[in-house]
């Protein structure tokens, strides 16, 4: 995360950041790392290893890592399946960690020295923590067609401490963390860029819902589920991504013209009918997103589907 500003689409503000060949994940229930070779269609190797039960509590607010042993142990593991060290690393946090807002500014400054205090003064009563202590990067780009005029502002936040905890592990193995993103941001150069698409992605107990349209981010929601996937219900699902379907047709006068599915593992198909038979709309899994049949190798795409989703969009942000 950095505090620099940028225009455009969300895919320029991605592709802005440093760019290391190298990317790391850290979840609640794994850590999975990717490298590529000459682009992000070379892919060079990749590795996931399963976090013990209680190694990690995720949260906005508090220290993250319970058992740091195991987490450096497991990031060990899989860096020596891929002889990696010494890399510099794009390093990806879970969503509840990094907090996102879209934010509607009649007018916005250009100069980050002049942004960024605008947004912590906005953010001040969004956010449960102490915005000093916070580290923040923000992008511009085109307000909903209800507003019509001035400038939507998408900034990230997340507390210090708790990304110093993370980049901790990863500098402990010998690498540099060159940029911190939260896992969905780096997921979204995956989706289909042409139509209005909403992503449901579940990782553990945490439902993360997006809609883009082309490259602006239009909806981010991230909640927390009462149960694992493995027991989730389809018609909890639905419940927790309709208002932010709703959202969307009263604020963009449209509708969600496609919805992808992740982290649903071995019920995807469960998931895919039962919203299918619910919406007016195209339901299929993120790996059959255009961009991933598209522009991808069969070995990236194996990634998409083994919760690898988000080091293969972060190596896609940049054109081929």
């Amino acid at each position: 995360m950095s505090s620099a500003t940028t225009s455009g689409g969300l895919l320029g503000w991605l592709d802005a950041m440093p760019h290391p060949a190298m990317a790391c994940e850290i979840a609640a229930g794994h850590v999975a790392v990717a490298a590529w070779t000459g682009g992000r269609l070379g892919l060079d190797g990749f590795a996931l290893e399963p976090l013990s039960a209680g190694a990690l509590a995720v949260s906005p607010l508090e220290l993250n890592i319970v058992d740091a042993e195991a987490v450096r142990g497991a990031l060990a593991r899989a860096l020596n399946k891929m002889h990696g060290r010494g890399k510099e690393v794009a390093l990806l946090l879970p969503d509840q960690v990094v907090r996102v807002f879209i934010l509607h500014f009649d007018t916005f400054p250009k100069r980050a020295d002049e942004a960024e205090p605008l947004l912590r003064w906005r953010l001040k009563k969004s956010v449960p923590f102490d915005l000093e202590e916070a580290v923040l990067s923000h992008m511009m780009q085109p307000a909903s067609r209800s507003l019509g005029t001035g400038v939507d502002v998408l900034a990230s936040i997340a507390r210090r401490k708790i990304v110093r905890q993370y980049e901790e592990i990863v500098e402990a193995a010998g690498l540099t963390p060159g940029v911190v993103l939260g896992s969905t941001l780096a997921t979204l150069p995956l989706l289909d860029s042409e139509r209005p698409t909403l992503l449901a992605r579940v990782t553990s107990r945490t439902l993360t819902t997006v809609i883009t349209r082309g490259e602006v981010l239009c909806v981010y929601r991230c909640t927390e589920l009462p149960v694992e996937a493995d027991a989730l219900e389809p018609a909890a699902l639905l419940e927790e991504v309709y208002p932010a379907m709703a959202y969307y047709q009263d604020n963009w006068k449209e509708t969600v013209q496609q919805v992808r599915l992740a982290g649903l593992g071995g019920r995807t198909e469960e998931f895919r009918q039962a919203l299918a038979a619910e919406m007016n709309c195209s339901v299929a899994a993120l790996v059959a997103s255009s961009a991933v049949e598209n522009r991808l190798s069969g070995d990236a795409k194996t990634l998409v589907d083994r919760q690898m989703d988000a080091l293969v969009g972060w190596m896609m942000n940049r054109g081929a």
